[in-house]
């Protein structure tokens, strides 16, 4: 039986009858309809407020209080508020207004290592910075105590993913999400209920693609140099403009910049170990295609995509990976003197400064119990997988991207964040019909499931003990792509090791900054 509610009236009433005597009334009834005690809002703050940040924050503004953030750039975290003042009809939109008056009124930093120290009324944390500063910030937030909501991808490196899931089991009162918001989705618990009942039989293969970077940041191009352009080489072709010099005339033409006013240019580069001097190909948004900033679209879209098999079909570490792409963006490096003769270093090479525009990845998955051994393929820039026989000739593969599940009875495809499950034969659809929910459902945001978990009222739909793995996956496709070209790497994910090509390991760390060590 639920408890009465309590009105106003009925308090006073009672308060005269019981004379000295003393009722606990909810602070909802005191505040009127729709009140939230303080002591049920959740303080937040936001780390990277210029991108997806301030689409958290506008979710999370409604109901909870925004009382600080942390970014480099304080102009563009303004525009990015400014711009959510209206809707699409140019109409006051109420949530942006909300956002705008907490926005104005939070305290806000430069370094996020001063908000963590100043800022002690901080219940949750916010991490939506460019990929290479999230396992930092993610670390720092939780040895302070304070629950996170990490965009993805989790981290930048497998190794930074180990430490945040470590940290996160070790302190288990400190609630964390992932940012992959179709993971709350109701599209994503049918994915799950359809494949483990049954609905298509085993699965062996799957095949996930997207069309990023293509039409949303560039890849594949060299680092800008800002000097003047090289004098054309010798060409014994008789046509001096090869591949190689293309890419010197375009590093060269994209030219240099200042540091604008307002951006702290060292903060944001952060724990790269390298300089790389300013140039606005980097800020804002574009930083995914760049190897010292971000793991290109498996970390931007794998999240959203690879998400869905890895759930539904209960995979664990891949056993093996190798990917294949078109060619990586470079920028030379002159011969050194004082390097081992024979070296690439004495002979100058191509240093991968930009991932390429596309890329194929092909992960081997171990058999679980009686499920059997999964193949998962990965295609991205404007790629796209093998269409199944079982497909319908007028279905056409979206070229945003999707999921396809190939099993023994037939076909499952999702679009991307586990949107729009169908089945293929259609009359598998009647099959789908009768399965049961055995996945509940969340009627909320994935920011308000966060916040609803650390209020004691749920769990978060995808805690880092999950979302680590799943990230650690992904990153490993970066590892086999810069492994090298039709090689294979072999992964033993018990102790984080490639065992038949030990210069790969690189790959699964990075070097820091001094002071910036993950």
């Amino acid at each position: 039986m639920k408890d009465k509610k309590v009105t106003r009236r009925e308090f006073v009433a009672d308060a005269g009858r019981i004379g000295l005597g003393v009722m606990i009334v909810p602070r909802h009834v005191l505040g009127g309809v729709g009140y939230q005690a303080p002591s049920d809002t959740i303080n937040f703050a936001v780390v990277g407020f210029g991108g997806m940040g301030s689409e958290n924050a506008l979710e999370l503004a409604k109901t909870e209080n925004l009382v600080a953030f942390a970014d480099v750039d304080f102009a563009f975290s303004e525009s990015k508020v400014a711009e959510k003042l209206k809707d699409d009809e140019k109409k006051d939109r109420p949530e942006g207004i909300t956002l705008k008056q907490k926005f104005d009124k939070a305290a806000r930093y430069s370094d996020f290592r001063e908000m963590l120290d100043k800022q002690k009324d901080i219940d949750g944390v916010v991490i939506a910075t460019p990929d290479h500063l999230h396992a930092v910030v993610a670390k720092a937030a939780m040895q302070n105590g304070k629950h996170v909501y990490v965009q993805k991808p989790l981290t930048y490196s497998v190794h930074e993913a180990r430490v945040l899931r470590d940290l996160a089991l070790s302190n288990p009162k400190i609630v964390t999400q992932m940012g992959n918001q179709g993971h709350s989705s109701e599209g994503a618990r049918l994915v799950n209920e359809w494949i483990q009942a049954g609905v298509i039989g085993p699965v062996r293969d799957v095949h996930v693609w997207t069309n990023r970077p293509v039409v949303y940041w560039p890849q594949g191009v060299p680092r800008p140099t800002g000097g003047p352009p090289p004098a054309a080489p010798p060409s014994p072709f008789g046509n001096p403009f090869s591949f190689r010099h293309v890419n010197q005339l375009l590093a060269s033409a994209m030219g240099s910049y200042p540091v604008p006013p307002g951006l702290h240019w060292d903060l944001y580069v952060g724990p790269v170990a390298e300089d790389v001097p300013y140039h606005p190909i980097y800020h804002p948004f574009n930083w995914r295609g760049w190897i010292p900033f971000g793991v290109g679209a498996l970390g931007d879209m794998g999240a959203h995509l690879i998400d869905h098999p890895y759930w539904a079909l209960g995979l664990t570490y891949p056993t093996s990976i190798e990917a294949t792409s078109t060619q990586w963006g470079t920028m030379p490096i002159p011969p050194d003197p004082k390097a081992a003769a024979g070296s690439r270093e004495a002979r100058g090479y191509n240093k991968p400064v930009s991932y390429p525009v596309a890329t194929a990845v092909h992960y081997q998955f171990p058999a679980r119990g009686a499920q059997p051994p999964v193949k998962l393929n990965w295609y991205d820039g404007g790629l796209y997988p093998p269409r199944p026989d079982v497909l319908p000739d007028d279905v056409t593969l979206k070229s945003e991207g999707g999921v396809i599940f190939i099993g023994e009875k037939g076909i499952l495809m999702n679009d991307t964040y586990g949107a729009n499950p169908r089945l293929f034969p259609v009359s598998l659809t009647e099959d789908a019909s009768l399965v049961p929910k055995t996945y509940a459902r969340i009627p909320w945001s994935h920011e308000m499931n966060w916040v609803k978990a650390i209020k004691g009222e749920t769990k978060s739909s995808s805690p880092l003990e999950y979302a680590a793995q799943l990230t650690e996956t992904m990153l490993l496709g970066i590892v086999a792509l810069r492994t090298g070209q039709g090689r294979k790497i072999l992964y033993d994910g018990e102790k984080m090791l490639v065992t038949n090509i030990p210069d790969a390991n690189q790959y699964l760390t990075r070097e820091y900054r001094a002071g910036w060590a993950v």
